[in-house]
């Protein structure tokens, strides 16, 4: 398998950021790993939307978005059709993934 890449663009102004992903780890692990700001109140468990993020690119390697994800992305800041929970985007294919990090200003519920 080839090493997936997850490249995090922040609407902030940052310098984007691409790290590597072993298989398994969600989009919000690598975050947390690359000591990228993700919000994740409920701890990574999909109890809230504070991770929400937004999937530019490698959405077809990720899980299907679930019920509870799709609940919860109801109540985030701003969702899109391209939006996720960054705790339930994990690895799983050997696409690359780009992501786009909402302003971590404002908390979803």
């Amino acid at each position: 398998m080839k090493a997936v890449h997850i490249t995090f663009k922040f609407q902030d102004g940052q310098p984007d950021q691409t790290h590597v992903a072993a298989e398994g780890e969600s989009v919000l692990d690598v975050a947390l790993n690359n000591d990228i700001q993700l919000q994740h109140n409920c701890g990574g468990v999909c109890g809230c939307s504070t991770c929400h993020v937004y999937i530019l690119q490698g959405e077809d390697d990720l899980p299907e978005i679930s019920d509870k994800e799709e609940d919860f992305i109801d109540r985030a800041v701003n969702p899109r059709i391209n939006s996720r929970l960054g705790c339930q985007c994990v690895v799983q294919g050997n696409q690359d993934i780009v992501v786009q990090i909402p302003p971590q200003e404002f908390l979803g519920h």
